[in-house]
C-alpha cells in the first residue's frame, strides 16, 4: 500500500473514531500551498456530524494516526495538510514494491478481430496494443484475464480474398507472407471494373465458408495475422470463430433468454409486424426509435442478435462451443480455438466473465450500446454494467485515411520492418560494436516495437492518431525511445556504481541527507499503483503511457538539476557518503519503476541505447 493509500485509511479510521463513515480523498497539495498531501475530508465529516468544518479539521488532526513517512499534520481552515519526513518517505518508497491494489473477478477482453482477408495495417496496431495493454493492466490489478480474438470466417471480405485467389489463378510461392499474398488478390478484385459481374462466384465462396469447407484456408491467414501480433508483443488465450458461434446455437439461446423479458415483443401490426423486437428506451434513453429488431419478420436474424449471443456466452449465461489447441505462441503458451471437432469445456476454462471489455473502433459505438442494453433487457443488470466498449478513433497514415480495400496505408509488418531498419541505422552510428550481435538485435527489437506500441497508446483512445514513423522514433519527443533512454540512463548509473564497488541496495544510506529534489523524484515513483487504479477504472492504458513520460521527465529533471552555483546538484557518484547510497537506492527503485510501468503497456527496456 502506498503512502497516499495509507493516509486515506488513517483519515477514515480517525473519522470512524469520531462517529462517522466517510470516503477520504487524499491529494497532492498545489506548489504554492503548505504541505505535501492534503485532504478536504473535514467537509464530509462536518456534514455527517453537523459541526463546523474548520473545527472538525482541528479535531481530525489530533485524532489521525500518522503512517510512517508523515512527519506532521496541520490544519489550514477546513483542510488538513500532511508534511512528509523526506528521509522516511524516500526510504519507504524504495522498500515498497508498488504492487497495485488487488481486485478479483475474471475479465474477458476481445481485441484484434481483424477480417481474415489480408494483412494487418498500421491502424490495426492500435486495436492490438490497446487490448493487449489493458489486459496486462487488469492482470497487474489482480484480475484473471482471458484474451479473445474473434475470427469472422463467414464474412464477405474473407470470401472475396479466396475468390480472387482462384479467379486470377494466383499461386503462392511459399516465401511471401501468406496474408500479404491474399491481400494483393483482395485489392486487385476491388479495383477490377468487372467485379459486379463476379457476384455469383463470390456468393458461392460465402456459402462454402458457412459450411466450413474452407476453414483451413482461413486458418492459414489467421496464423499469418498471429505472427504479426506476436511480433508486436501481443498474446491470446482463445480464438473464437464466427462459424462456431453460429453453429453452436448461440443466437437461439440468447433469443430464448430475451423472450422471457417484458421489454421484448412480437408486434402483430405496424412497421414491426411479425418481427421480434426489444424496447431499449429504459437502457438507451434519447433514441428516436426505441425498438431494436432482433429477428426480421421472415425469421432471419439481425447482425446485433449474433453479437448479443456472443456476449451472453462470454458472461457464462449458457455453454455450447468445443475447443482444441490451435498453436503455441513464442513463449510456449497455448492459444486455443473454438472448433467443431474439439472437446466440450467441462472445466469452464473459457468465458464465465465478471466483466467483458470489447475493443472495437468508434464506428461500432451504437451496436455496442445495443449489446450492453440487451443484458439489461434480459434481466442481468450486473452484466449490463460490466459490458464495456473500449472505443477508439481512427488512425491515419501520414495524413491519409487508411483503406485496406484500396491498399492505402502501411501494413503492420512494414511498419515493424521499417522501424527495425531505422533503429538499426541509428545504432550503426551510435553503437556500431553491437550491431549484428544477438544483444544488438534484441536492443533494436525492443526499441522498434516499443516505438510502435507507444505511438498508439499515448493518446486517449477517443482521439484520432496521425501515424508518422519518424515521430514515433524521436528520442526527444513523447515517445517510447524517450522513456527507454531514461530507463537505460538510470541503469547505467547503477552499473558504474557497481563497477567502482559501491552498494546500490541502500545499505549505508543516511536518509536524513536526502534533499527536496530526491523527495520530488520519489513522489513520482510512488504514484504507480494510483495510476494503475485509474487505468482500470476508466478502462484505458493511455494514463499508464502518460505516467511513463512523466516518470522519465521527472528523472531527467532530477538528473540535470543544478545548485545555486550552477553545479550538478544530483551527481550520484559524487555525492557525500550516505547521501550517495541513498541516491543509488533511489535510482535502483526508479529503474524498477520504469520496467514495471513499461511492462504494463507491453514495452521492454533495452540493455543499452
Amino acid at each position: 500500500m502506498n503512502l497516499k493509500a495509507k493516509l486515506k485509511t488513517a483519515v477514515e479510521d480517525a473519522a470512524r473514531t469520531l462517529g462517522a463513515e466517510i470516503e477520504a480523498v487524499i491529494q497532492e497539495t498545489p506548489p504554492n500551498k503548505p504541505g505535501d498531501y492534503g485532504t478536504p475530508s473535514a467537509f464530509a465529516l462536518a456534514k455527517s456530524l453537523g459541526q463546523n468544518p474548520a473545527q472538525v479539521a482541528q479535531v481530525l488532526a489530533q485524532s489521525v494516526v500518522l503512517p510512517q513517512g508523515i512527519a506532521r499534520a496541520e490544519t489550514a481552515g477546513p483542510f488538513l495538510n500532511f508534511f512528509v519526513d523526506a528521509g522516511d518517505f524516500v526510504a519507504a518508497v524504495i522498500a515498497d514494491p508498488a504492487t497495485p491494489d488487488q481486485c478479483s473477478g475474471k475479465v474477458v477482453i476481445e481485441h484484434t478481430s481483424v477480417n481474415p482477408n489480408k494483412e494487418l495495417h498500421v491502424g490495426h496496431i492500435r486495436n492490438v496494443v490497446l487490448g493487449d495493454s489493458i489486459g496486462r493492466i487488469f492482470r497487474a490489478a489482480g484480475h484473471e484475464v482471458e484474451i479473445q480474438n474473434y475470427i469472422d470466417d463467414t464474412g464477405r471480405q474473407a470470401a472475396e480474398s479466396l475468390f480472387a485467389r482462384g479467379h486470377y489463378a494466383r499461386q503462392w510461392d511459399g516465401q511471401q507472407k501468406y496474408d500479404h499474398f491474399m491481400g494483393e488478390g483482395y485489392v486487385r478484385l476491388n479495383a477490377d471494373p468487372a467485379k459486379s459481374d463476379l457476384e455469383s462466384g463470390i456468393s458461392a465462396i460465402m456459402h462454402r465458408l458457412e459450411r466450413g469447407e474452407l476453414r483451413a484456408d482461413i486458418e492459414q491467414i489467421v496464423t499469418a495475422h498471429l505472427q504479426t501480433c506476436f511480433a508486436l508483443g501481443a498474446t491470446y488465450d482463445l480464438l473464437v470463430w464466427e462459424s462456431d458461434v453460429v453453429g453452436s446455437g448461440f443466437l437461439d439461446k440468447a433469443m430464448n433468454i430475451l423472450e422471457r423479458s417484458a421489454y421484448t415483443s412480437h408486434p402483430q401490426e405496424g412497421k414491426f409486424a411479425g418481427a421480434f423486437v426489444m424496447d431499449v428506451s429504459s437502457f438507451m434513453p434519447g433514441l428516436t426509435e426505441n425498438n431494436v429488431v432482433l429477428r426480421r419478420s421472415d425469421g432471419t436474424a439481425m447482425y446485433a442478435a449474433k453479437d448479443i449471443g456472443f456476449q451472453c456466452w462470454k458472461f457464462g449465461l449458457f455453454e455450447g462451443m468445443k475447443f482444441k489447441p490451435f498453436l503455441n505462441d513464442p513463449a510456449g503458451h497455448i492459444v486455443w480455438t473454438s472448433a467443431p471437432d474439439g472437446q466440450p469445456d467441462t472445466a469452464q476454462r473459457f468465458g464465465h466473465a465478471a466483466e467483458v471489455i470489447n475493443v472495437i473502433d468508434s464506428r461500432q459505438e451504437h451496436p455496442q450500446r445495443i449489446v450492453k442494453a440487451s443484458m439489461g433487457v434480459a434481466g442481468y443488470p450486473q452484466q449490463e454494467a460490466r459490458s464495456i466498449h473500449l472505443s477508439y478513433a481512427f488512425v491515419n497514415y501520414e495524413g491519409q485515411t487508411i483503406s485496406g480495400r484500396r491498399g492505402v496505408g502501411m501494413s503492420a509488418d512494414k511498419a515493424l520492418s521499417e522501424a527495425t531498419r531505422k533503429v538499426t541505422e541509428l545504432m550503426q552510428s551510435l553503437k556500431p560494436e553491437v550491431v549484428g550481435t544477438p544483444e544488438g538485435e534484441e536492443i533494436v527489437r525492443r526499441i522498434a516495437v516499443g516505438a510502435l506500441r507507444f505511438a498508439m497508446l499515448k493518446a486517449e483512445p477517443s482521439r484520432e492518431i496521425n501515424f508518422v514513423l519518424e515521430d514515433a522514433l524521436d528520442l526527444r519527443g513523447d515517445t517510447a525511445p524517450y522513456v527507454q533512454y531514461a530507463a537505460v540512463r538510470a541503469g547505467n548509473i547503477l552499473k558504474r556504481a557497481l563497477e567502482v564497488g559501491h552498494d546500490v541496495s541502500g545499505a549505508g544510506a543516511d536518509w536524513s541527507m536526502v534533499t527536496d529534489l530526491d523527495l520530488k523524484l520519489a513522489k513520482e515513483v510512488a504514484r504507480l499503483p494510483e495510476v494503475v487504479a485509474v487505468a482500470v477504472r476508466i478502462h484505458s492504458p493511455h494514463v499508464v503511457a502518460q505516467y511513463a513520460l512523466e516518470l522519465a521527465s521527472s528523472f531527467n529533471g532530477w538528473y540535470n538539476a543544478k545548485d545555486a552555483q550552477g553545479k550538478a546538484a544530483t551527481n550520484v557518484l559524487a555525492s557525500e557518503p550516505g547521501l550517495r547510497e541513498a541516491r543509488l537506492a533511489l535510482v535502483g527503485r526508479l529503474q524498477r519503476a520504469f520496467v514495471q510501468t513499461l511492462d504494463l503497456v507491453g514495452i521492454e527496456v533495452p540493455s543499452a541505447m
